[in-house]
């Protein structure tokens, strides 16, 4: 896994990209309000998202971010636990944070954050504010960890999936969408990850695009790596749904993926829900839009209750001692994103003010 020559060029240093499953300092979320798109289903966003806060602060750290103004009142009023959850002031466009988020690699044992741009997904959506806030956070001394610019490069956190071994799942269509970095090709693009994250093993799917999508098929919507060289997928579905065609193909695709030792991956398939349609429109619900901590998963459903329970049960398989938390996430699903969109989780030691998983720092939720 050696990949880059360090500051003094002397040895190459060696870079790990966690697996999302180990070990977390805190989890990244920004509070929806008023400015931002949400102010049409304004209540129904905050209470999804403060379920989730209260779903991840039973064992671990939650940071918020967002205007002070606009956000501090609602979120006082939710009672988290001040211990278990720190607000930050500052002006955001969104709240999804698995795309502004720093993401942390290992570099020669020790942490450091990466920090790509965000421009909206290809330029489809203001984000000047969003782009920002990984840097804000660092000038506030909010990272134990150093940062490290790559803001040359547009990338989001979730067109990338790591197994924390050197293996990269991701999606041609976004990773090589010509308004992110069109000046390179695959093998450009390979290469720069290869240098930032250490993976030795890249896997770019080309099928699999879901209606409604305005990611460009974020990988963190189709197939997620779990351990023991396991992916979990989206399901087809019914012939009748929209998106069968398309991830038949991306079923087809996963079977001829190998391991780095030459074998074939264990594929768990994820049920798809029914087709969500709102004013004509066909949303990109999903049940592989779901977030692993070390202990617990927490997965996005839709009021469906055969398949919401399907889904619960199948992730069981592939991560049996985690507690299966379910979420109705049908408010973030109409504004295109699900969980895991609007949630960055930080390995242990890369953000400061923390010790045995309570915030130790003065919080403005006291």
């Amino acid at each position: 896994m050696i990949t880059k020559m360090n500051e003094s060029n002397s040895f190459p240093s060696l870079r790990r990209f966690p697996a999302e499953w180990e070990r977390h300092d805190c989890v990244l979320l920004a509070w929806p309000h008023e400015e931002t798109d949400w102010n049409y289903i304004l209540p129904d966003a905050r209470r999804c998202i403060a379920e989730i806060v209260k779903a991840l602060s039973v064992d671990e750290c939650v940071m918020l971010v967002g205007p002070a103004e606009l956000c501090l009142p609602s979120i006082r009023g939710q009672g988290f636990d001040p211990k278990r959850v720190k607000f930050v002031d500052m002006p955001t466009n969104d709240t999804w944070a698995r795309d502004f988020g720093a993401l942390t690699v290992e570099v020669d044992g020790s942490l450091r954050l990466l920090d790509f741009k965000f421009n909206g997904w290809g330029l489809k959506f203001a984000a000047d504010k969003d782009n920002l806030i990984s840097s804000r956070l660092a000038g506030l001394g909010h990272f134990a960890a150093p940062m490290e610019n790559r803001l040359n490069f547009v990338l989001e956190g979730g067109s990338v999936e790591s197994d924390g071994e050197g293996t990269l799942l991701t999606t041609a269509e976004c990773l090589l969408s010509p308004n992110r970095n069109g000046q390179w090709g695959r093998e450009e693009i390979s290469a720069y990850l290869a240098d930032a994250f250490g993976f030795t093993h890249q896997l770019f799917l080309y099928h699999g695009a879901l209606l409604g999508d305005d990611t460009d098929s974020h990988i963190d919507t189709l197939a997620r790596l779990a351990p023991h060289d396991t992916i979990l997928y989206c399901g087809a579905g019914e012939p009748e749904n929209p998106n069968h065609a398309e991830l038949l193909k991306m079923q087809e695709e996963l079977t001829t993926l190998r391991t780095p030792t030459g074998m074939p991956y264990n594929l768990i398939e994820l049920p798809l829900p029914d087709k969500i349609e709102i004013d004509g429109e066909v949303l990109p619900a999903t049940y592989a839009n779901f977030l692993i901590t070390p202990t617990r998963i927490l997965l996005p459903v839709y009021g469906q209750p055969r398949k919401d329970f399907l889904a619960a049960q199948t992730l069981k398989i592939a991560f049996p001692d985690h507690e299966v938390v379910a979420i109705d996430c049908t408010p973030l699903i109409r504004q295109h994103g699900s969980l895991h969109c609007v949630t960055m989780q930080f390995p242990v030691g890369a953000v400061a003010g923390i010790e045995n998983g309570m915030w130790i720092e003065n919080n403005s939720l006291d």
